[in-house]
C-alpha cells in the first residue's frame, strides 16, 4: 500500500486496522510530508489511553484530537522524522526534514505558521488550542543537539527523555518533596530510565526503588540506574526509611494501591506520568496518604521557560540529552521495521504489553 495510516477505535485501543489514505494535495500554507523514521514506545499506549479525553490537554480535549477529526477513528501520535514532499507554505521546500509529532502513517498534511530558520508551528485549528510544545516541528539542520550518530535514537528517547529530565527538575526544585527514597513504577519504560539516569548523574539524591515486572526485572536491574528492584507482587519488600515518593510511570492500580498501603503518610508525593497499564481496573476506595497528581512535560517546559528563558531551556536541555546518550547506547538496542504492517504489528504487541524493554522499535512507513 502507496499511502496508509493506522486507524484506532476511539473506545477501544486494542482494535486497529491498516486504512488507504487519500492523496489530499496541500491547501496554500499547507506542506505534505513523507514519514521518515517514527519509534513506537510505552508513552504511545499513553496517548492511545488518553485518546478520547484528558485534563492535561484541556476541559475537553485528548490525544486524538492531533490528528483525527471526532467523527473519524483515533491516529496515533508518534515521535519522530518527516521530509516535505510537496510545498504550498513559502519558507518549507521540498526536501526539507523536520522532526516532530506525526500519525503513525504513512504521509501527514500540516498546516504551517511562523515559519522560520528553525522550524515551524501546526496551525490547523482543532490543534491550535492544545499544548503548544506538541505543535513544534524542528529543521532537523538547526537541531544543536543532534548528532548522526544517535539518529536512530532521537524517536525512541528524545521526547522521553525531555519528560524525564523535567521531572528529575521538579524533583530538585521541590527539594526532593523530602523524599528519601523514590519509588519507580514502570521502571523499566524508557521514561522511567531517562528520569533514574538524571537523578544518578545529579550527585547527592534520593535512593530509587524500581518496581518491574518479572519478565522486566532482569534488564531493570542490569541498567545499574536503582538502589534495588521489586517485582509489583512484593513492594512490601522495599527498603525505605523516612519520607517516601512514588514515581508512577505505570499507572497500575492496584501496585499504587499497594505503595499508599505500605506506606501511608509517610508517602510525600504520588506523581502520575504514564498509563501503560491502559486497560487496569480503575475506581475504588480512597487511597490513604497523599492524592496522586499529575506531571505533564509541557507545563513544566512553560514554568522553566518562563525561569530560564526558552534559550536558557533550550542549552540546558540539549547538553542533558547529549550527556544521556552513551547511556542510551548502552541500554536500547535500535530494530527497524518497514511498512504498514510492521506498523500495525508493532501497535499490536505495545497494547498487549508485549514490548523487549532491551529495544528501541522504529517504524519505516
Amino acid at each position: 500500500m502507496g499511502r496508509w495510516q493506522i486507524e484506532i477505535a476511539r473506545d477501544d485501543i486494542a482494535q486497529a486496522e491498516i486504512a488507504e489514505l487519500p492523496d489530499r494535495a496541500p491547501a496554500p500554507g499547507e506542506a505534505e510530508f513523507a514519514i521518515d523514521l517514527v519509534a513506537l514506545t510505552a508513552n504511545n499506549i499513553t496517548y492511545a489511553a488518553l485518546g478520547q479525553k484528558t485534563p492535561f490537554l484541556g476541559p475537553d480535549a485528548g490525544y486524538w484530537d492531533f490528528f483525527s477529526p471526532r467523527d473519524e477513528p483515533g491516529r496515533l501520535p508518534v515521535w519522530g522524522f518527516a521530509t516535505a514532499t510537496r510545498s504550498a507554505a513559502e519558507g518549507i521546500s521540498v526536501g526539507d526534514r523536520f522532526y516532530g509529532y506525526w500519525p503513525l502513517a504513512s504521509h501527514a498534511v500540516l498546516a504551517a505558521d511562523q515559519i522560520r530558520g528553525t522550524g515551524f508551528t501546526e496551525v490547523t485549528p482543532r490543534r491550535v488550542s492544545l499544548p503548544a510544545a506538541y505543535n513544534q516541528y524542528s529543521r532537523l539542520k538547526a537541531l544543536g543537539d543532534h548528532r548522526e550518530t544517535d539518529h536512530d535514537w532521537w524517536p525512541v528517547y528524545r521526547p522521553l527523555f525531555l519528560t524525564g529530565w523535567l521531572i528529575a527538575d521538579q524533583f530538585e526544585d521541590e527539594d526532593d518533596f523530602d523524599a528519601e527514597t523514590i519509588i519507580v513504577s514502570g521502571a523499566s519504560s524508557k521514561t522511567a530510565l531517562s528520569f533514574a539516569h538524571v537523578m544518578k548523574t545529579r550527585g547527592e539524591a534520593p535512593r530509587l526503588v524500581a518496581l518491574a515486572s518479572s519478565r522486566s526485572a532482569a534488564f531493570t536491574a542490569d541498567t545499574g540506574l536503582y538502589d534495588q528492584v521489586v517485582d509489583y507482587d512484593a513492594i512490601d519488600t522495599i527498603e525505605a526509611e523516612g519520607k517516601v515518593a512514588l514515581v508512577d510511570f505505570a499507572g497500575n492500580p492496584a501496585a499504587t494501591r499497594a505503595v499508599h498501603e505500605r506506606f501511608g503518610d509517610a508517602l510525600a508525593v504520588d506523581m502520575i506520568v504514564g498509563i501503560t497499564h491502559w486497560d487496569a481496573e480503575r475506581g475504588g476506595a480512597a487511597l490513604p496518604g497523599p492524592r496522586p497528581i499529575g506531571f505533564f512535560a509541557p507545563g513544566r517546559m512553560k514554568k522553566r521557560s518562563k525561569d530560564w528563558g526558552a534559550h536558557g531551556l533550550r542549552r540546558q536541555s540539549e547538553d542533558a540529552w547529549l550527556d544521556f546518550m552513551p547511556t542510551a547506547r548502552r541500554l536500547t538496542a535500535i530494530e527497524r521495521r518497514p511498512g504498514a504492517e510492521a506498523a500495525l504489528t508493532a501497535y499490536r504487541d505495545a497494547v498487549a504489553g508485549n514490548v523487549d524493554p532491551r529495544i528501541g522499535l522504529l517504524i519505516e512507513p
